[in-house]
């Protein structure tokens, strides 16, 4: 998981490029947030697996759902559209 440096032996762990493999899951909008946030994902996986499944949406139900990615930085469906565009989003497994 690239977006968390390390402190082992005075190095980081910092990786170039975008981290794909980072835990992430997929919420609806209207869920209601809150301490049990996390419990509320219709689905988890890697962080690519979930834009690639929100991907499958249709386009109109898209803007229901955000995807919540390690370190609670969300997602919305525009932006999703934008990173499965990106030229080193991993199109598959």
């Amino acid at each position: 998981m690239s977006d968390h440096p390390s402190t082992f032996d005075g190095d980081t762990s910092e990786h170039k490029g975008f981290a794909w493999d980072d835990r992430a899951s997929l919420h609806r909008k209207d869920d209601g947030g809150g301490v049990l946030d996390s419990a509320k994902g219709l689905r988890s996986g890697t962080f690519a697996d979930i834009v690639r499944h929100m991907m499958l949406l249709p386009a109109e139900e898209r803007s229901a759902y955000y995807i919540e990615k390690a370190g609670d930085r969300e997602y919305h469906a525009e932006e999703v559209a934008a990173l499965a565009d990106r030229p080193d989003f991993p199109r598959e497994d």
